[in-house]
């Protein structure tokens, strides 16, 4: 694995937005786009990082910023504690960017492709660590294969080989499983999570939510160029205090019970009874407790709360 630098000398935020604006000109074709609307976003240093958004939210936007790959309009942005304005060069030294797209050439070797690469970033050769890195993607054995010979899943791994290659502190992954197998994904994952405990701060754009509710510990939502929500994911998930009930009786009741109905439980077409709860307001045994008082007998129950996605759908609905 590709060793990071020490923390000592990183700052406490490994990104940092203040006022960030983007807007694309309009042309012969196209309105002008207001992509970016007065981003403030802090990712503190040594995070793995949600950015979360539906498309055309302006996540894109925002990486390719960090990138150096679009100018913004007006705005702070610092990477390590670096402004892209003030030390453009230092900045992108400071990120590795893992593309949805493939961007190397097909016919050099993954070993051409990494010292190329750190070549790119001026790491002097007895500095790099390319059979380090391509041994911790899985990649050794394929060393001087020719690019274009690399399964789909081989080639996204050199995506992310080839990101780490000048040892930068800030990793993007812009959607690193789509379309990917399961195992290839929970490979990538055990990868970037020893990645992540080794100092680098991770930042992950996915439309798998229930990948960034596990992976992340903080996490921002952007719809139509705004932050909508940014906190950790505990926090975040916190924000639906509602729960589901649902209780599978041992002989279902032909009419529900006049005590059952005042308390919020209602039938289904399967006999089984269900109630929704905020936890703040009422507990799960105090519901139990009235369905025993109405005499229900208990087969099985399954509780479940929302995720992720129930929040995302509410906070970036369009109706």
């Amino acid at each position: 694995m590709a060793a990071s630098p020490s923390s000592d000398h990183l700052p406490a935020q490994a990104i940092e937005l203040k006022g960030l604006e983007k807007v694309y000109a309009a042309t012969n074709r196209t309105a002008a786009k207001h992509a970016l609307k007065g981003i403030d976003l802090v990712v503190p240093q040594g995070s793995f990082f949600g950015l979360l958004g539906p498309n055309g939210a302006g996540k894109s936007t925002l990486i390719n910023i960090l990138a150096g790959l679009v100018n913004k309009s007006r705005g702070m942005v610092e990477i390590a504690g670096i402004d892209i304005d003030r030390h453009p060069r230092r900045a992108r030294l400071a990120i590795g960017v893992v593309p949805q797209e493939l961007n190397f050439d097909p016919f050099f070797t993954p070993r051409e492709i990494i010292d190329f690469q750190a070549g790119l970033y001026g790491v002097p050769a007895r500095e790099r660590r390319t059979e380090e890195l391509l041994d911790a993607v899985g990649l050794l054995e394929k060393a001087d294969a020719h690019a274009r010979s690399l399964s789909g899943g081989m080639r996204r791994r050199l995506l992310i080989a080839k990101a780490l290659a000048h040892r930068p502190p800030v990793v993007v992954l812009d959607e690193p499983t789509a379309g990917v197998d399961v195992e290839l994904r929970r490979s990538l994952w055990r990868y970037m999570r020893k990645l992540n405990e080794s100092g680098v701060t991770v930042i992950l754009t996915t439309h798998y939510l229930e990948e960034a509710q596990e992976l992340c510990d903080r996490i921002a939502i952007i719809d139509q160029g705004q932050v909508v929500a940014c906190d950790t994911t505990e926090h975040l998930l916190r924000r639906l205090d509602e729960k589901h009930l649902r209780v599978t009786p041992l002989v279902p009741p032909a009419t529900m019970p006049p005590e059952l109905l005042a308390a919020g439980w209602s039938l289904d077409d399967q006999g089984r009874l269900n109630v929704h709860y905020k936890a703040a307001q009422a507990q799960a045994g105090q519901l139990l407790q009235t369905l025993a008082d109405a005499g229900v007998v208990i087969a099985d129950l399954t509780t479940s709360e929302p995720d992720l996605e129930t929040l995302f759908v509410r906070l970036t609905h369009r109706d």
